[in-house]
């Protein structure tokens, strides 16, 4: 398949995309889209919920399984824009649109890159790929609702926008729900046991507390206090305050691990909301970063979540487009990020699948 033609097709699509509603649940249309290129390349493709799939054409169930992934639902735009978030156009070689950057360009980008591996004979993987759902909202029709119905995964690319550089790590996320107790009275009586007051030495606590165990791509485990909520009126004392804990965790620590060490440390009750959103890395010495090497790409460790959480194997996160343009007013990529990411995405499967 050529690899110009498959451009062209791959940036027509993202316009497309871009102009189809597709909040995180909400992705029937470009669900839609997406089915209409696999038909228009005649690849066979399935349909689960609004979670789109197919498979090379000389798949072998003794062959291990690359994944190609990203998503194609998006957040609701900001009160910032000030350009029709669902009208794609270019200017100065930027394709402005909601979702472009996160994480259209990095979608189209794969399934150009799918397509031109399709018919290839004798690849020493078979090649999935996964257009999915509600990764915005880690939804139960996500790509992890999805996966009992896959093959076995081996290794995976997942496409989110790091610049084309290759991320081989990627922190993860428990929240935590924490409750600081005191004694509820009226504001004119003394009160020695004041919720509010007792917060100042909780929140201290979080503000200094460190994890021992440093990771060489993700660094420290990040623990961030994010909200506070106490009281209903000006002259009574509130029995406790509510504070929500933002707990990003490197890859030297399981969830469950965190969970356990703060409830049992922390000076103010604790309770996980869940323990799904695991940490994700791939080796460096793995063939599919070793790939890299004529690319001259760096490795990193990524802060931001992503569909990796969902998967058990290595995963390398690898897209075109720049994170910091995520969610952010008047989203873009650049067309030329997506040429380079067609480009780069195929020479390094053209390593690793020893074509």
């Amino acid at each position: 398949m050529n690899q110009q033609v498959l451009t062209e097709k791959a940036i027509e699509l993202l316009k497309e995309l871009i102009s189809i509603q597709s909040f995180s649940g909400e992705e029937e249309g470009t669900a839609t889209a997406l089915e209409n290129w696999f038909k228009g390349f005649d690849i066979p493709f399935e349909r689960i919920h609004n979670n789109i799939f197919a498979k090379n054409k000389y798949w072998d169930d003794s062959k291990p399984t690359l994944l190609l992934n990203s998503h194609h639902d998006t957040v609701k735009p900001n009160q910032a824009y000030t350009k029709d978030p669902f009208h794609p156009h270019i200017e100065e070689g930027k394709l402005y649109g909601l979702g472009s950057n996160d994480a259209g360009g990095c979608l189209v980008s794969l399934l150009a890159t799918f397509t031109y591996f399709y018919h290839a004979e004798n690849l020493n993987h078979n090649v999935l790929m996964v257009a999915s759902a509600e990764e915005e909202s880690a939804g139960e029709n996500s790509l992890r609702g999805l996966l009992p119905s896959l093959p076995k995964i081996d290794v995976a690319i997942v496409g989110e926008p790091t610049l084309m550089q290759l991320a081989i790590a990627e922190k993860g996320l428990v929240v935590f729900d924490a409750v600081v107790k005191g004694t509820p009275s009226h504001a004119a009586h003394p009160n020695d046991n004041n919720a509010i007051y007792n917060t100042i030495e909780v929140l201290q606590w979080f503000k200094n507390f460190s994890f021992d165990r440093t990771s060489e791509a993700l660094g420290d485990v990040k623990m961030t206090v994010t909200q506070i909520n106490a009281g209903s009126q000006h002259n009574v004392v509130p029995s406790q305050v509510d504070l929500v804990v933002d707990v990003r965790v490197n890859d030297q620590y399981t969830n469950k691990e965190i969970a356990d060490l703060l409830k049992e440390e922390a000076p103010c009750e604790l309770q996980e909301r869940g323990l799904k959103l695991n940490s994700s890395r791939i080796d460096k010495d793995h063939p599919l970063v070793k790939s890299r090497n004529h690319s001259g790409r760096t490795t990193y460790g990524s802060p931001t979540l992503s569909d990796q959480a969902a998967l058990s194997c290595q995963s390398l996160k690898l897209g075109p487009g720049d994170s910091t343009r995520s969610h952010s007013a008047d989203e873009f990529i650049y067309v030329r990020e997506i040429e380079e990411g067609i480009d780069l995405y195929i020479k390094i499967l053209e390593g690793f699948l020893k074509i």
